[in-house]
């Protein structure tokens, strides 16, 4: 269910090699939350760093909101970085697993690819 690669970079080098390797993908960045930060600005102290990176390619996108609108509700693909026992992790729900959810088995090539594309996007992020 969940792609998880590790790195020796920090979260931060890490943050920044990701959103070069999303570009080099095609894919862009929608938006990044900053779990710590929002906790903390609500009142709640949490010590761990998490950034939660949603990405998307536009066509892909597309692609599945014309088969099916309610895959809306899985989308965008979600990139997590975060922090454990001194090493730092990139995290994805396969693409796969979360578009076999809906009834649309002619998108599965789709699925896989998008896959394949973010197992790279988190590759390169973690060299």
């Amino acid at each position: 269910m969940l792609l998880t690669i590790t790195t020796e970079k920090s979260v931060a080098d890490t943050a920044k090699a990701l959103q070069a390797a999303v570009v080099n993908h095609k894919f862009g960045v929608m938006q990044v939350h900053n779990l710590q930060e929002t906790m903390q600005e609500k009142g709640v102290s949490f010590e761990r760093e998490c950034l939660i990176y949603e990405v998307c390619n536009p066509h892909s996108a597309k692609k599945v909101l014309m088969a099916n609108m309610e895959i809306s509700t899985a989308l965008p693909c979600r990139i997590s970085i975060y922090e454990e026992n001194g090493k730092t992790f990139l995290a994805t729900l396969k693409p796969s697993m979360m578009l076999s959810m809906f009834d649309v088995p002619e998108l599965s090539a789709t699925a896989a690819d998008v896959e394949v594309t973010m197992l790279k996007i988190m590759e390169e992020a973690a060299r």
